[in-house]
Formats: C-alpha cells, structure tokens, sequence
C-alpha cells in the first residue's frame, strides 16, 4: 500500500509538473502573440490628423465630399467628420454625397436626390443624381473642397470615379482640394484585366487594372500626374497621408463602405464576385451575405448543392432571381486572398443549363473593361490562360504606379 502511495504521489507529481510546463508553454505564446500585436502601431486615418489638416480649413469655406464611412475616430467609437468638423468651428457650408448616399443607404445605381442633412442643417449635393460632376455654380463661394470617403479598391466601385469628377470640376473652378487618406483593404496586390480606352464608363474612367493596389491619396496623385482629368487640368491638391500604413496591412473595415459590402469576406471576394454584377447570376444580394455566394435558378442543381432565396432588404430592394430558388456557392467562410479569381465566374457558366441567360454582354464588358474577357470564357481558356494575356498591362501599370505611392 505505501509503495501504491509514492507511485501515485509520483504521478501526480510528474502531472503538476506536466501541466506547469504546458501552462508556462501556452502563457509564453499568448506573450508572444502580445508582443507582435505591440509591434504593429495601430493604422492612423487622416481624418484623425486634425493637426495636419485643421489649419488649412480655418476661416475657409469648406465643402466636403463625404459618405457614412467619413468619421473620426476615439476611444468611444467615432463621430462623423462634418460633425467634427462643425464642432470645430469650420464653416462646412455644402456636402457632395456620392453613390449610396450621405449616410450610405441607397441601393447601388439608385438615383439620389438632393436634401439637407437633418442633424446639422447643411445642404447635401448628390453627385448620384442629377449630376455626378460638381457644377461651377455648386463650387461658388467655397474656399476649399475636402474629401474624405474609404474605397475599396476595385475599378468598378464608384467613389474613384467620383474623387475624378470632384478633381476635374476643382481643377476648372481653382478650388483647391484636400484627399484625407484611408487604407485600401484590397491594397495588397494588383491584378485583372486592364480597362481599355474604348469601354471607359463611370465603372471604369481610366485605363487601370480591376484592381489597381493603390489609395484614394496616392490614386489622386496619379489623376493629376497622368493628365487623366478633362482636358488635361491638374486640381491643386493636397494628401494627409495615414499613419502606420503599408500596402501589406491587413485593415479591417469598422463601417461598411456601402449597403452590400457588410464585412472583410465580402470585400475580399469583391473583386472576383463583382464580374457577376455583368450577368445575371445573383451574387448574394437580398441575402446577408452580400458577395460571399452566388447563384441563380438556371445553373445546374445537380452540381451545387447550396441554394438559397434572394428577398429584398436592405441596399437591395430589386435583387436578381427575387424570390426564385437559386443553386450556387457558399464562400463566407474563404481565407483571405492575395489575388482576384475567375474560377467562380467560370464555374458558374460551365454550370449554365442555358448559357445565353449568362451573360449582360454590355454590363460585363463596362465590369471587366473589355468584351476580350467574355469571349475568353466562352471559348472555354483556363484561367491560366486567360490571366497571362493580362500581365504585360499589368506589368506595364505597376511602372507607372511606382510615381505615386505614399507607402511601402
């Protein structure tokens, strides 16, 4: 019976001393995990740096191109920067809103109307409605432009093409124009088809790849460098560049930067999900996973197995296949990418019982920025293929993008 004590007091011992060390092994790593957190400076936004901006707006009549993701940041979440702004005595006397509206919650392509803000009394200019470009009349008797919105980082979203306009009509009016800086979530890499001259829209005003790797600062130096606004004109402008940013930093998104864009899986996938705003596949809007499924009621249902119905809701009042039962994929859950994909797009199509319902040919080639893309998957090129054809514009593209970076 003794000789059963010591063995058993062995044991435990042997199992303290085991667990010890696993619990120092485990607490060591939680340190280290700390450690690198530390590290890595939290990013600053420019909306932050009032320092650095403040000074050139005082005494000045101020207009600001601004949408709900326009905020500063503090400890107990954030306030909008016209209210920031306001608090501080700028006189903020207009604001131009774009796509999806002021406070972000138009539908996409939805015409937004003029109106005033109800919280601070200011004038709200649409530039979705019945213009997109600020007139000369709507510059009148503002001393400066600010403008604060955060992209995404894809061709085919709009507010790059708004900053071009806002650009374009300070240049012809003398307005200076100050771009506060946010990061790009997709500003780790560059890649897609490159716009071609001809199939220039408000999806795609320059010839840039699908996605491009850049931010609203240093993408607005490239505007002015390239002679890519009306007529040549370069707006006399001004970058409050982020703190602590670097093209590799992961960024996540506090606000969604409109209706359909509700998280970091969507924004990732919305590169390689937004060519299906070109047919007529649904990409999970009327849904809550907007751009992390896709479907339709006329792909094949023996080869996907997730379905799902498209209702409206919210950013989504017409969705494609409302109502309908629709066979796809479902890519919440996909890791991080460092790349844009056509595998989806191309599956969706192989999978197509009738392929002439695929495609909205004009939709398609304003979405990938040439008609060369379409014809491609339909001739049935692998996207090996297909991605090599891109890589001398590409190539070609991150030469002239080196002129205008503000980061590593």
């Amino acid at each position: 019976m003794a000789i059963f004590s010591r063995f058993k007091s062995t044991v435990f011992f042997l199992f303290l001393v085991f667990s010890s060390c696993k619990g120092q092994h485990k607490q060591q790593e939680m340190t280290n995990d700390e450690a690198m957190a530390l590290a890595q400076p939290a990013i600053v936004v420019a909306a932050n740096r009032t320092e650095a901006y403040l000074p050139l707006l005082e005494g000045k009549k101020v207009g600001v191109v601004a949408n709900a993701t326009s905020v500063v940041f503090h400890e107990k979440g954030h306030t909008h920067l016209v209210d920031s702004l306001i608090s501080r005595g700028i006189a903020v006397q207009k604001v131009f809103a774009p796509e999806h509206g002021f406070r972000g919650t138009a539908d996409a392509g939805e015409h937004v109307k003029d109106g005033m803000d109800a919280k601070t009394g200011v004038p709200i200019i649409s530039l979705y409605g019945d213009n997109r470009k600020p007139s000369q009349d709507q510059l009148e008797n503002l001393d400066v432009i600010v403008f604060d919105i955060q992209d995404v980082g894809v061709r085919f979203y709009t507010y790059i093409a708004t900053l071009q306009l806002v650009m374009e009509a300070c240049a012809e009016h003398h307005t200076p124009i100050i771009v506060l800086d946010r990061p790009n979530p997709n500003g780790h890499y560059i890649d897609g088809p490159t716009m071609l001259p001809e199939h220039t829209s408000y999806l795609g005003m320059n010839t840039i790849p699908l996605v491009y790797g850049m931010t609203m600062g240093e993408y607005a130096k490239m505007l002015n460098g390239e002679g890519w606004l009306e007529n040549g004109g370069k707006a006399y402008l001004t970058v409050i560049q982020l703190e602590n940013y670097t093209h590799q930093s992961e960024y996540h998104l506090p606000i969604r930067p409109s209706p359909n864009l509700p998280n970091d899986v969507s924004i990732n996938l919305y590169p390689s999900l937004g060519l299906f705003e070109g047919t007529n596949v649904n990409a999970g809007r009327g849904t809550e996973f907007q751009f992390q499924r896709y479907g339709a009621s006329f792909l094949d249902s023996t080869k996907n197995d997730f379905r799902y119905v498209p209702e409206p809701n919210f950013g989504s009042k017409y969705p494609k296949e409302e109502g309908k039962t629709c066979y796809g994929k479902d890519l919440s859950n996909t890791p991080r990418m460092n790349e844009m994909t056509l595998r989806w797009v191309m599956e969706a199509y192989a999978n197509c019982l009738d392929k002439s319902k695929f495609f909205l040919t004009s939709g398609f080639t304003k979405h990938a920025g040439t008609p060369l893309l379409q014809q491609q998957i339909e001739e049935g090129l692998t996207e090996a293929e297909i991605k090599a054809t891109w890589q001398n514009e590409l190539e070609a593209f991150k030469q002239i993008r080196k002129n205008y970076l503000l980061y590593d």
